[in-house]
Parts: structure tokens; C-alpha cells; sequence
């Protein structure tokens, strides 16, 4: 095996929020982790599907950003931001 090139190798202390709610188009589990590599911006990890995105208050503005991220239609994309407002 070849020499690995590491960008960085950091160990952190992160705090992370487990959280499962049934909004009305479906259900949610997600796991969110603070961090002070992401500037501000929390760490969203669907648990059901492993996607993942760092997400911060404007990327919940960004029009199609959860939809994109998470593989969501409208509905769905509607109720998760209307939670992440709450912790974001």
C-alpha cells in the first residue's frame, strides 16, 4: 500500500444532538453534531438514508438545498426545515 496523504487528521470534542420526529409527510431521524470545524454551521446526518450536509441558517434559505441534500421532495423538505430552524 502506498504512502497516504493526509489534507488533516484532527481529533475533536463535538457535541451531538439525536433527535426522531414524525412530521406529516414522514418520519425523521437525524443526528446533529456541533462543531468549531464548520464555522458556525451544524452537521445534519439522516440516519435513515446516510445523507449528510453541513448546514447553517442560510443554507436554509437556499431555495432546493434540502431537497438536494437529503433526496426530499417539497413536502418533506418543507416540514425538516421548519425543524432545523428550531436548532440551527
Amino acid at each position: 500500500m502506498s504512502d497516504l496523504f493526509y489534507l488533516y487528521d484532527d481529533v475533536e470534542e463535538t457535541k451531538t444532538r439525536f433527535v426522531s420526529f414524525m412530521a406529516e409527510a414522514t418520519r425523521f431521524d437525524l443526528a446533529i453534531t456541533t462543531s468549531n470545524r464548520f464555522y458556525g454551521k451544524k452537521l445534519v446526518i439522516n440516519i435513515q438514508n446516510g445523507r449528510s450536509a453541513i448546514i447553517g441558517k442560510d443554507d436554509l434559505e437556499e431555495e432546493g438545498y434540502l431537497e438536494f441534500a437529503y433526496n426530499l421532495n417539497e413536502q418533506e423538505a418543507e416540514e425538516l426545515k421548519s425543524f432545523l430552524e428550531t436548532v440551527i
